[in-house]
């Protein structure tokens, strides 16, 4: 079975579209995340690491991880829920940061550990262009009806 309900109706290129066009005038267009996959059980975005997202000292700011963590996370629970009624919030986010970055990408791919009616809960790996684990994070989210 199929977990997001936008694969039923579009094919991978026009789901990434439509994702990466409710960007714009955003925290993510400032950071410049991109999604880039998308499958039947995640989603897949990335972030450049430079001077935008540094610490002080020229390395990739945890805050900023967590920013692209809960944006793909977010975003995958989004396209799991009926968009006319219902709307989704992120609740709770932790992340363990394990290893420093100072420039390339990141990548954070989200997949469910839990989907409920109320509550899910999504796991994200952020890796480098080199595939190392660099933070493991994990978001709640909650839906709501979308009031009218």
């Amino acid at each position: 079975m199929r977990f997001f309900l936008y694969l039923y109706s579009m094919n991978k290129e026009d789901i990434l579209k439509r994702i990466n066009s409710a960007n714009k005038n955003s925290l993510m267009e400032t950071l410049e995340m991109d999604f880039i996959d998308v499958g039947d059980d995640f989603l897949i975005a990335k972030m450049p690491v430079n001077s935008r997202v540094y610490q002080p000292d020229g390395v990739l700011h945890g805050g900023a991880t967590v920013a692209l963590a809960e944006s793909v996370g977010s975003a995958a629970s989004y396209m799991s829920v009926d968009h006319n009624t219902q709307m989704v919030r992120g609740i709770i986010i932790s992340a363990n940061h394990l290893k420093s970055v100072r420039n390339g990408f990141i990548y954070a791919k989200a997949t469910p550990i839990h989907k409920g009616r109320t509550t899910q809960l999504w796991e994200i790996k952020i890796t480098d262009d080199n595939d190392n684990l660099i933070s493991h994070c994990k978001l709640s989210t909650m839906i709501l009806k979308r009031k009218k």
